[in-house]
């Protein structure tokens, strides 16, 4: 059985793998659960707070079921699975990754690197950690 220092130790992995990666973490959307984060640098607390929150909303918002229910009606795909996979964004001093996990679609990793970083190696990097933190669950 895997534990809470388990999950630490593979988002820790995830942060020294990812290029300029200053924090990362996994989030339950479905029950707006922060699992485990880290850091590099010091971030308050009220944004710590919120992170699993704004990630929910991110993914699960009203608004954003009911675009993946149209979009899935629109394609003819009848399944479980989310619609919405990955969302990127860009702040004027970071890259933000958000990818929802392949083995648990209501598990979230988000990594949260320097904008000087490489983007497309943040993406695959954060691509080739997800499955690791997602066996430490």
């Amino acid at each position: 059985m895997n534990t809470t220092s388990d999950l630490d130790a593979a988002v820790a992995k995830a942060i020294a793998t990812i290029p300029e990666c200053m924090a990362a973490g996994y989030v339950d959307v479905g029950s707006g659960f922060l699992l485990s984060i880290k850091t590099v640098d010091s971030h308050p607390r009220e944004v710590i707070d919120l992170v699993a929150a704004a990630t929910a909303d991110l993914f699960q918002g009203p608004n954003v079921a009911t675009v993946e229910t149209l979009w899935k009606r629109a394609r003819g795909v009848d399944t479980a699975r989310h619609y919405f996979q990955e969302y990127i964004v860009n702040s004027d001093n970071a890259i933000h990754v958000f990818m929802r996990g392949k083995k648990y679609q209501d598990y979230v990793g988000v990594f949260v690197c320097r904008n000087t970083a490489n983007i497309g190696m943040v993406l695959a990097k954060s691509r080739m950690a997800m499955p690791l933190i997602e066996s430490a669950v």
